[in-house]
């Protein structure tokens, strides 16, 4: 056995009747509390990247094909259906799902208020799982049946704020093209999906009741929403889409352009880029704070070991192994710190994730929830991660043993 390994694990309690350094507690506590903001300070970064991407993917998909005159327009123009132009995205690489849609921006009216909406029209080709863990009363719409329904899907905020509830009727007004038309839907569920700013204005029915307040026929929609592997690679899918449809030269790719979910919403993704600068910040801080405790922590334990360090040099130890032991013993008090830190870190992610203490204004942050998310790779990559830099820094105070004189340690005493 290492020799230096061994007298750091025989040293590592104190003995009978010996309390333990308050540098060390000092140092223990330190790192736990580093730790601790560290891993609440990504759980919660990353969690607001992947909880607004998927669910801005959720209402929008993370790639919309339209007309080249604006993905973002309440009434885009017409994109004639063709079995050539879904052929090509379904052959792009990273290609998942595809179903297309038809959006008509209006007024919904009862007799307590008046709200603008932006009704969205879906077939049975949509996926409906991610609305469906976000439905949070009756049952999500009907589309594609025969006979067509005219079930809607309304989220809380807007029911709310127009006073209805599932299975209320409800009368919706649309102004463009030859004359305004109006037509008159039953709320079959409510969802929620956390971003009340977006849910306040969208509403899902089947498709053929857009396309016919729109005055389109059976093959116009406003565009196709597409999912790739993931929302990582929606901008490389996007621009490959794009250059293929403009370099096409077939009538059905005329005016199309592919729009990814980050060049849709880019303040929103520049503002979540800009979390990623605030956590390096924080856990750089932290790592600081803790090196400092602990480089603080070992050269106590050093004065404090002054005479041992001459006895053991006396018996034939060289500095490199002595510089072991007080690291390893470094090591030791910083292991009692991470176990600590994540004991705290984890249970305050956990108690948020499934009590959600903490509230948002989504109107400034966009979530109604503060969240969290804990995978195993980032936890594992940030303890060995913050271990090693702890270790490694503390290289440098390790090297007053050097320092330390037999002779003249061992006549002190």
């Amino acid at each position: 056995m290492d020799t230096a390994l061994f007298i750091a694990r025989r040293t590592l309690h104190p003995a009978p009747g010996e309390r333990p350094g308050v540098m060390e507690r000092i140092a223990v506590v330190s790192v736990a509390l580093s730790v601790a903001v560290m891993i609440v300070a990504l759980a919660v970064v990353l969690g607001f990247k992947r909880e607004v991407g998927e669910r801005l993917s959720g209402l929008s998909g993370h790639v919309l094909l339209t007309d080249v005159r604006g993905a973002d327009a309440a009434d885009p123009a017409p994109v004639v259906r063709s079995a050539y132009v879904e052929g090509l995205v379904r052959d792009m690489p990273g290609f998942a799902a595809l179903s297309p849609y038809v959006v008509r921006g209006g007024i919904v009216r009862t007799d307590e208020a008046v709200e603008t909406v932006v009704l969205k029209g879906v077939d049975s080709a949509f996926d409906w799982r991610r609305f469906g863990r976000w439905l949070v009363a009756g049952e999500l719409p009907r589309v594609g049946a025969e006979p067509r329904t005219k079930d809607l899907l309304l989220s809380r905020t807007l029911a709310r704020r127009l006073r209805l509830e599932v299975g209320d009727r409800v009368e919706m007004l649309f102004v463009g093209g030859d004359a305004p038309r109006r037509d008159r839907f039953l709320v079959s569920g409510l969802y929620a999906s956390g971003m009340d700013e977006m849910d306040a204005s969208l509403a899902l029915t089947d498709l053929r009741n857009v396309a016919r307040l729109a005055g389109w026929g059976p093959d116009s929609v406003s565009g196709y929403e597409i999912f790739t592997r993931d929302l990582a690679s929606a901008d490389a899918f996007a621009e490959e889409l794009d250059e293929r449809l403009f370099f096409d030269e077939r009538d059905e790719t005329a005016n199309l352009a592919a729009t990814s979910l980050r060049a849709l919403y880019p303040n929103v993704f520049d503002w979540l880029r800009a979390h990623d600068v605030n956590a390096a910040v924080i856990i750089g801080v932290m790592l600081l704070v803790a090196f400092f405790n602990m480089a603080s922590a070992l050269l106590v334990l050093v004065l404090e070991r002054t005479r041992t360090i001459g006895l053991l040099k006396a018996l034939g130890m060289t500095d490199g192994a002595l510089r072991r032991l007080f690291l390893y013993r470094a090591a030791f008090v910083a292991l009692r710190g991470l176990a600590w830190g994540n004991a705290a870190g984890l249970g305050l992610c956990l108690v948020q994730r499934w009590l959600h203490p903490v509230r948002l204004s989504s109107e400034g942050y966009m979530l109604s929830e503060l969240p969290v998310s804990l995978e195993w790779g980032w936890w594992l990559a940030l303890n060995a991660g913050t271990l090693a830099a702890i270790v490694v820094l503390l290289l440098l105070p390790a090297q007053v043993i050097s320092k330390v004189k037999p002779d003249q340690t061992i006549r002190y005493e």
